[in-house]
């Protein structure tokens, strides 16, 4: 069997990082080279000739992402040295003639991306028999975030065209096999390349994954368990950067250090270290929930304590957060239990009964409502609204595979500014 393209897209913002980045991943085994939308946007058609002069035995895909004026378009970056330029698959039929056109006149193949296509099978039909030479199963990155999947768009297509059929959009390299086992001819892998640390050995890791694409079909996970999986991968650092630095708590600190707290919120509303409700909700939550309590910043009086934790250890609950303070450090600390609080105090309050449950609240300046998602590390506690929860996490791990790709840099000898061109990006 024909062994499958893998093709890295290059969806960075500097041209001096993309082609080290370029390198390391022909060492890996990259077959095509891919000038990515982001990066043409940023540094222009010149990004397609440096690729092209510096690796003049590579294919060269120019992802021009076409919409209109076909012909000027592909003969920009076929004169620029790509030999594959991408247009949009919902762009208008006479835009699609027109680009055909000029791709037969400059010795070209044309790709067209199906993302946000509205009836893809039909459409990829179509393309076929206008000329387009592959047809790219693609679901963006904002739809991967929500839950969209380009494998399962990839199914879709089986059989539909004789064109070869390419697969891009949150590959790694078990989604690689999985590509090649339905079929897909080219393999489009970005950020688990090029936000590797290691680029060169995370080629070779899908490559190898594509070449021998043996094994069971990945099974989906549960909603719940696929985001609380993602979250426990990131810092809460990475999670505020997913959503534009919001969500955090303010003046919260892990009682314990360096502990990882990840869960549902159960919310307790109390007064004056009133610790009923508090303790009323370990009865209530589920585990792998968290217990967040407003005692609205009161500090020199705890409604929380050691043998509260340890109820709450023993029936597996994630954590807990107070607005307010908490005593018994030294015991919470030795059964290492993520609790999170505004001070520590010795003086406990009375268990009067006031306040409420799984109600909302707010808590350390943040809105809390019962099932939101709460993630803590040493760094402090962040508020995931529910009905965004796995697109953030998928927005989260994408932050920290960029900073992880960044910190290898900067291990090379280069600067945070100078990675990021901090100057080039400033405000004028």
């Amino acid at each position: 069997m024909k062994k499958a393209i893998l093709q890295v897209a290059l969806d960075l913002l500097e041209q001096k990082r993309a082609l080290q980045i370029a390198q390391e991943s022909v060492d890996g085994g990259a077959d095509w080279i891919e000038a990515g939308t982001s990066l043409i946007k940023s540094e222009g058609i010149q990004a397609v000739r440096s690729l092209r002069d510096h690796f003049p035995q590579r294919t060269i895909v120019a992802d021009m992402k076409v919409a209109d004026t076909g012909a000027i378009e592909v003969e920009m970056a076929a004169k620029a040295g790509a030999d594959i330029v991408c247009i949009l698959a919902d762009a208008d039929d006479a835009v699609i003639a027109d680009a055909v056109r000029a791709a037969r006149l400059y010795g070209i193949r044309l790709m067209a991306d199906l993302i946000n296509t509205a009836d893809p099978k039909a459409r990829a039909v179509q393309l076929e028999s206008m000329g387009i030479d592959i047809i790219c199963a693609h679901v963006g990155i904002d739809q991967q975030m929500t839950g969209k999947d380009s494998l399962d768009l990839l199914s879709m297509l089986a059989g539909t065209v004789r064109i070869p059929v390419a697969v891009a959009g949150g590959i790694d390299a078990a989604g690689a096999a999985e590509a090649v086992r339905r079929g897909a001819e080219v393999i489009i892998v970005g950020g688990w390349i090029i936000r590797s640390a290691d680029v060169t050995a995370s080629t070779r890791k899908i490559r190898a994954a594509m070449d021998e694409p043996s094994g069971k079909s990945r099974a989906k996970k549960s909603g719940d368990e696929e985001t609380r999986s993602l979250f426990l991968q990131v810092s809460s650092p990475n999670i505020t950067d997913a959503m534009h630095r919001k969500g955090a708590m303010a003046g919260v600190f892990s009682v314990c250090g360096n502990v990882k707290m990840v869960g549902r919120a159960v919310t307790v509303q109390t007064i004056a270290g009133d610790w009923a409700k508090p303790v009323e909700a370990i009865d209530i939550a589920k585990k792998n929930e968290v217990i967040v309590i407003n005692n609205d910043g009161v500090k020199d009086i705890a409604p929380w304590g050691e043998l509260a934790t340890l109820s709450c250890k023993r029936k597996g609950i994630s954590g807990v957060v107070i607005d307010g303070a908490v005593r018994d450090v030294d015991d919470i600390r030795a059964m290492k239990f993520p609790v999170f609080a505004k001070a520590t105090v010795p003086n406990a309050g009375e268990p009067k009964g006031f306040g409420e449950i799984n109600a909302e609240i707010r808590c350390a300046g943040q809105c809390v409502r019962p099932g939101d998602w709460i993630i803590g590390d040493e760094s402090g506690v962040v508020v995931v609204p529910q009905e965004r929860a796995y697109e953030i996490a998928r927005r989260a791990l994408e932050v920290r595979k960029n900073e992880e790709r960044i910190r290898e840099e900067i291990k090379r000898g280069s600067t945070l500014s100078e990675v990021a061109e901090l100057v080039k990006w400033e405000k004028k």
